[in-house]
């Protein structure tokens, strides 16, 4: 497996509308290979302090804009990313394994439709309106600082600059260390697009030293981040220090609850797809089935045949369908929890742990299924952010909803059954978004958490609405 991608070597910040050369540089290295496949800057406070003073200087003239043609822009940016679609999907699968046909469609095509839906949503948001004698209206609320994780790299960027600049924001964006090479693409997109410059600025860099001075910076209006719990109770520390807003959307450990009269293998195809897809890389990967005791062993059995169609191993063969994880150092933690769960007693039924004969060189792991796992376990309590699924018993519906709802998450959920029925359970489940039945993912729905899955929400109207203000004027 050769990974030559040196050509999307990023060479500096993009601020201000420029590429202005960083002080150091990281290796972007291959989880296929180990070996660097790229470099990127690593920025500084300095960095940061020059990309907050451009977007400060750039506010007043795009807030100034109609919303209609900051939608304009949104489309255009949305056209000039599906031009390169090709070149995004090479680079996510050249820096964190994804297979390329996940990488084309999934990766490159959704922040696609981000974008688009996003813009199609300008004439439904309520910019202005009345109550009594007070005119109220929507304005931005200024520099926007977004920090975004590695395993969506573009599609979770878009999420938090579509609707920032849709409402007349500025923005610094600090992406993943892991996963920088698209957001190159995204400048190059952005400048073509028009975006004015000043208005969306990137500055790579960790999150220690790029993120905390992002966070921690006076003229920074709100922090959008999304990545783990634990980050997150980070970032709301320190951004209290200036009393910003804070916009979350962390960890998740979503349960799939399977009723008796669900159409079982229409649960096991979608359960697999959801909790192996980006090797289970996703904060709403659905890393627990909740499935009737008598059901229990049936449905264990027909996991463990469906699974037999998720081939690992070369990224860029298009039959592969479980690339990598995305580093070395994931899959030791995800290797780790899989022999934690042989550890505290759960019947391992499919996979397991250790490396994989013949892709020994890379951050390759076994996708796994646990059955008769207890609820109060480790793997079914943490998110694990890998291909693991627990399969746990319940007696009774009753019990099902307490077990779903039985960790410090509440992202998301999912119900299998008769859709009255399902639709009653998932009442009762505490999280942002529940699926029924398998129904797809819905880009102009908000999309957020419960408890410590964090708080407001991404995308929709909802997700646009985040980043306003709201001015009442007495008349």
């Amino acid at each position: 497996m050769t990974y030559t991608h040196e050509h999307l070597s990023i060479h500096g910040h993009w601020i201000d509308g420029a590429t202005i050369p960083g002080g150091g540089t990281a290796d972007v290295v291959s989880p296929v290979t180990g070996a660097s496949v790229a470099s990127a800057p690593s920025g500084t406070e300095a960095d940061v302090d020059r990309a907050v003073a451009a977007a400060r200087a750039a506010l007043p003239s795009w807030a100034a804009t109609t919303p209609a043609a900051r939608a304009d822009t949104l489309r255009r940016l949305a056209a000039e990313l599906s031009g390169r679609t090709e070149d995004v999907a090479q680079a996510i699968t050249a820096e964190i394994g994804v297979p390329i046909t996940l990488s084309r469609h999934g990766q490159a095509g959704s922040p696609v439709l981000v974008a688009a839906a996003t813009a199609d949503l300008e004439p439904t948001i309520e910019w202005s309106s009345r109550t009594g004698n007070s005119p109220i209206v929507r304005e931005p609320v200024g520099v926007v600082g977004a920090i975004t994780p590695w395993n969506f790299p573009l599609q979770q960027v878009m999420t938090k600059i579509a609707p920032a600049l849709l409402a007349g924001n500025t923005i610094v964006l600090k992406p993943a260390e892991l996963a920088p090479l698209s957001l190159r693409l995204l400048a190059e997109a952005a400048a073509a697009a028009g975006v004015p410059q000043g208005v969306l600025n990137i500055v790579y860099g960790t999150g220690a030293v790029v993120g905390e001075a992002l966070v921690a910076h006076p003229d920074v209006d709100m922090i959008s981040f999304t990545g783990s719990t634990q980050a997150g109770k980070r970032i709301s520390t320190v951004a209290a220090g200036t009393v910003k807003r804070v916009g979350l959307e962390l960890g998740g450990k979503t349960a799939n609850v399977v009723l008796e009269d669900a159409d079982v293998d229409a649960a096991v195809r979608h359960t697999l797809m959801n909790s192996w897809t980006n090797s289970g890389q996703a904060c709403g990967a659905w890393t627990r089935m909740l499935v009737p005791a008598s059901m229990h062993d049936d449905i264990v059995e027909k996991l463990v045949s469906a699974a037999a169609e998720y081939t690992v191993g070369d990224p860029l063969d298009e039959s592969t369908r479980i690339g990598p994880l995305a580093s070395e150092a994931q899959w030791r933690r995800v290797n780790g929890c899989i022999e934690r769960g042989i550890a505290d007693g759960a019947r391992l039924v499919y996979g397991g742990p250790g490396r994989i004969p013949g892709l020994e060189g890379g951050a390759f792991i076994r996708p796994t299924i646990f059955a008769d796992v207890d609820p109060g376990s480790v793997i079914a309590q943490e998110e694990i952010f890998g291909p693991v699924l627990s399969v746990i018993a319940y007696e009774h519906e009753d019990e099902a909803v307490c077990i779903a709802n039985g960790t410090v998450y509440g992202l998301s959920a999912a119900v299998f059954g008769a859709q009255e029925h399902a639709m009653d359970i998932a009442g009762r489940l505490e999280a942002g978004q529940v699926y029924i039945n398998g129904a797809d993912f819905n880009p102009i729905a908000p999309f957020g958490g419960y408890k410590q899955s964090g708080n407001g929400r991404e995308m929709g109207r909802a997700g646009v609405e985040e980043f306003t203000e709201l001015k009442s004027i007495q008349l």
